[in-house]
């Protein structure tokens, strides 16, 4: 695979190469990947070294080789529900149940199987690079990156909060109403003693995890709590939404309460992130799955398994 990106410098430009590369976002691995070909960077169409000076108009192309796939990922033909896709990034909307990666216990039923079979059947390498990765019985959107260089941008804007961020927001649904209606939750989170899965709140030593939260609706004894990450630990929005005394509905973890759910009920809903390449903002929703929506709203029909409904 071979993806060709072309910058035409601005007016206010003067720097090297490698300069002007990493104020697009390009890590030192993707530099570095860069130097490995003679053909890799192209300035008016002759091939340079990254230390080379630019100027106002030039024309800057950029080669970006992939030839080989991840390891031990076997392709496995599911369906996936792509929202969106192009040369640079992919949206799937993830039904529950469906691992990101394979695992011991999960070794041809994961995103990462699907996606394997999906760019094996274009004849095209394929590295697994999730940028926003969800817990296995987490519905929603989550994005894959196509390349090393739109993994870079992405990772990047994970920790960016202000204006380029990537910004997730989940839809959870809890017993009774939290109160107040909206807040946030500055909790550190840490690993619970003799567990490497569960965490617990841990003022003293853990790492600092924000979520802000949203009740949109409240029906049949349930309400539907939106929540925004500003940080992204493992079971952020699980183990702070059972700090707040509201867990997570069919947690089997942290709350089995299991009446009108088998998996937690919560949904990645919308995720909103700058294009690596363009820098078109882009923002995508999923609706919510009938699983979760037939707690509040009994007549719509329960599916009996998790299925995500994703009209589009």
């Amino acid at each position: 695979m071979v993806r060709s990106i072309e910058y035409s410098i601005p007016s206010s430009w003067m720097g090297s190469i490698q300069q002007f590369l990493k104020s697009k976002g390009y890590s030192t691995q993707c530099l570095i990947s860069l130097k490995k070909k003679p053909d890799n960077v192209l300035l008016n169409g002759q091939p340079v070294y990254l230390s080379a000076n630019m100027v106002p108009g030039d024309l800057l192309t950029v080669h970006i080789h992939e030839e080989h796939s991840s390891e031990h990922i076997d392709p496995v033909e599911m369906p996936l529900d792509i929202i969106y896709e192009d040369e640079d990034v992919m949206v799937i909307n993830k039904p529950a149940g469906m691992p990101i990666h394979p695992s011991q216990n999960n070794r041809d039923n994961s995103l990462g199987n699907a996606l394997a079979w999906y760019f094996a059947r274009q004849n095209r390498p394929f590295v697994f690079r999730c940028v926003n990765r969800l817990d296995r019985d987490t519905s929603g959107l989550t994005m894959i990156a196509k390349h090393q260089v739109s993994a870079a941008i992405l990772s990047a804007q994970l920790t960016d909060k202000v204006t380029t961020g990537l910004e997730r927001e989940y839809w959870a649904i809890v017993r009774g109403c939290p109160g107040p209606l909206t807040g946030t939750i500055d909790i550190p989170l840490g690993r619970k003693e003799g567990s490497i899965i569960e965490r617990i709140p841990d003022p003293e030593h853990g790492q600092r995890a924000v979520t802000h939260y949203r009740v949109l609706e409240t029906k049949n004894g349930h309400s539907l709590v939106s929540l925004l990450l500003e940080t992204g630990r493992t079971h952020q929005i699980r183990v702070h939404m059972k700090y707040l005394g509201h867990p997570l509905i069919g947690d089997y973890l942290y709350n089995p309460d299991m009446e009108y759910i088998q998996r937690q009920a919560l949904h990645a809903h919308r995720l909103s992130f700058t294009h690596p390449i363009t820098g078109q903002r882009m923002e995508f929703v999923s609706p919510l799955p009938l699983d979760m929506a037939h707690i509040l709203c009994p007549d719509i029909p329960n599916p009996g398994i998790p299925t995500v409904c994703c009209p589009h």
